[in-house]
């Protein structure tokens, strides 16, 4: 196969039936195969999928998304494989476009089309809107900040931009969203995969950071390719479990991908900026999610002995300043 389209299921059965119409129409070639990895569902996912024209791979539980791909990966012989949320809608040539810069760009070993928001196109088809949003889980490609905070070319801390066609060229990134990441599977299985201890959440992000460790710049957003996600369908974004998992996974990696020279002023600043932001949770009337910042940092010294310290080189493309101050103090939003 050229090309594995690998889309992990959890109790998703009515998503699967919303979704996967449009992976099937607009992914019709005889060397990609579409594969659904099953969780563990407890609902009727499999039934339905036994009546699609995918392979399924059953597992036996919820390894969550990480763990969960990296047991259905094991089972791909294919040269890219695409790691693809079941809440995505895709275009046609989606998978067209990228397939060919990648064949002809052997530099680039990871990439991410453009990701809009599926809620911001329903309106936009209702004539509500002037143009379509960005989705918060990747947008336009994954960026970082000197404290380790991820953001997105189109996403800012919480404010997402309409797409205008503002970053339409493809560009080197940081980290590619795992809502829909294409990645040569050698490279993937060099990499040692997604972090299963992670479960889920920035795990792609800690995967693109590995890479850019080993091959700099080889990461990519390609544009003129697009999808539409739905996000949060697995875990609202104000879910305490969310907040939880955020919060320890970013400082897992962390310490596994900053070299310890800056890595030690980064957890200082962190340590003040973390308790900050359960402070603005109290204030705010989010309990629990105030507590699960607190769990997160326990957490994360319980683990981090797992993980040596880094002696990569800093990567040209983590940024030099911090968002934290450009959104709350100097108020940008782009």
């Amino acid at each position: 196969m050229k090309c594995s389209v690998v889309i992990l299921n959890w109790n998703g059965s009515n998503t699967l039936q919303q979704f996967l119409p449009s992976v099937l129409q607009h992914t019709q070639r005889q060397d990609v195969e579409i594969v659904v990895a099953d969780n563990g569902s407890t609902d009727d996912s499999l039934d339905y999928l036994h009546t699609q024209p995918v392979r399924v791979i059953a597992l036996a539980d919820n390894y969550g998304f990480a763990g969960g791909y990296n047991r259905a990966i094991e089972q791909i012989n294919a040269e890219y494989t695409v790691l693809l949320n079941s809440d995505v809608e895709v275009t046609p040539k989606w998978l067209d476009h990228m397939l060919d810069y990648m064949d002809a760009h052997a530099e680039v070993i990871a990439a991410q089309p453009k990701v809009l928001s599926w809620h911001s196109k329903q309106q936009f088809d209702r004539g509500e809107t002037a143009a379509i949003r960005f989705e918060h889980a990747g947008a336009a490609g994954g960026m970082m900040d000197i404290l380790g905070y991820p953001y997105c070319k189109g996403r800012l801390m919480t404010h997402i931009e309409k797409d205008y066609g503002q970053y339409d060229e493809p560009t080197p990134i940081f980290w590619a969203t795992g809502a829909c990441l294409l990645i040569r599977t050698e490279a993937y299985r060099k990499m040692g995969g997604l972090d299963a201890n992670f479960f889920a959440h920035q795990e792609e992000i800690d995967l693109c950071w590995r890479l850019q460790n080993q091959y700099p710049m080889s990461v990519y957003s390609l544009p003129f390719s697009t999808v539409y996600h739905v996000g949060g369908a697995t875990l609202g974004y104000e879910n305490p479990k969310k907040t939880f998992l955020n919060f320890r996974n970013n400082l897992l990696m962390l310490r596994k991908n900053l070299p310890l020279k800056r890595l030690w002023w980064v957890l200082v600043v962190r340590f003040f900026m973390d308790y900050m932001a359960a402070l603005q949770m109290l204030v705010t009337k989010q309990l629990p999610n105030a507590k699960m910042v607190v769990k997160a940092r326990y957490a994360y010294h319980k683990m981090k002995n797992q993980y040596p310290k880094s002696n990569a080189d800093i990567s040209p493309l983590l940024a030099k300043r911090s968002i934290v101050w450009d959104f709350y103090i100097m108020r940008k939003r782009k």
